[in-house]
């Protein structure tokens, strides 16, 4: 029997439509909700990704608004960029799309965003707070593989969690988050890299696995546990000159074989990246409340 497949696209909706009745709500009380994305260069999975980020921020009422740097900006003048929102009380939220070209330190520009504004929790301010379990922004990619399980009633509690990769964007946080003594989580966590040798012995025992190595169809149908739940965060591009793009999207999973195998399973693309591009409206939202409560609602 073929896998229940996961509609993020679906549950990334059901968040949308929530925002922006909230956010019309916020707006009546004079809060305008207002995300900075910066993006530097002309790297065409970044220019996308940007576009949908903005064209999300338009449908739920979210002021978005992107600037557009050369290639060859300098780390100064990004930083200063930076510095100016973090000082602009109307802006909530700052997102700098990654990667970054190589003059200029990924490090140093996560570290520079406040970490009151800092939409895709990298910082490591909160960073700490999540792996103490307090409250702050998570990263959007683990929180909306959370909201995911939550959503298909997939309770990670005592289940043996595995992740293949251990990025700081996804594969770390997210062994965090499901490692806490908090609801959706609380699961045993293995993490498994490229100094795991082969890591089909820990796949294999998987009831939960995340696939998060950025290799295309790494994870292939023997790798599987039989009625395991599978999250293929890969979002790998592979020339196709039948497409229109040039390219095809392809995940970390061979889904075809995988479907077979799994109980659940998240398809690429529709899975997992629209639910990432959710959250972080959802953080931006979070950001506008906390400030508007600390210093009134009549800021426009």
């Amino acid at each position: 029997m073929s896998a229940q497949i996961m509609d993020g696209n679906a549950i990334a909706e059901k968040i949308r439509q929530q925002l922006e009745k909230e956010i019309a709500d916020l707006q009546g009380k004079g809060c305008f909700p207002r995300l900075e994305v910066i993006l530097v260069g002309e790297e065409p999975s970044s220019k996308s990704y940007v576009a949908m980020k903005q064209k999300d921020c338009e449908r739920v009422g979210i002021l978005g608004q992107t600037t557009r740097l050369q290639e060859e900006t300098s780390e100064e003048t990004l930083l200063a960029l930076i510095a100016r929102f973090n000082d602009d009380a109307a802006v909530h939220g700052i997102l700098v799309q990654l990667p970054l070209p190589g003059q200029i330190s990924e490090e140093k520009v996560i570290a520079a965003i406040s970490p009151d504004k800092d939409m895709d929790g990298f910082h490591p301010v909160n960073i700490g707070r999540m792996v103490a379990g307090a409250d702050c922004f998570l990263p959007c990619t683990p929180a909306g593989i959370q909201e995911l399980l939550k959503e298909y009633q997939i309770d990670p509690r005592g289940k043996h969690l595995v992740v293949v990769g251990r990025s700081n964007i996804v594969g770390k946080p997210f062994a965090i988050m499901m490692m806490q003594k908090k609801p959706w989580a609380n699961a045993t966590v293995t993490v498994c890299h490229t100094g795991s040798g082969d890591v089909r012995p820990y796949t294999r025992q998987a009831d939960i696995l995340v696939a998060a190595a950025g290799r295309p169809a790494m994870i292939t149908a023997d790798m599987i546990k039989p009625g395991a739940v599978v999250i293929d965060v890969g979002a790998n591009h592979l020339d196709d000159p039948q497409a229109k793009s040039g390219y095809r999207l392809v995940g970390d999973v061979d889904f075809a074989a995988a479907k077979e195998i799994a109980s659940a399973i998240t398809p690429v693309p529709g899975g997992v990246g629209p639910m990432t591009r959710a959250f972080l409206l959802k953080n931006t939202v979070k950001s506008a409340k906390k400030f508007h409560k600390l210093e009134g609602l009549s800021r426009p």
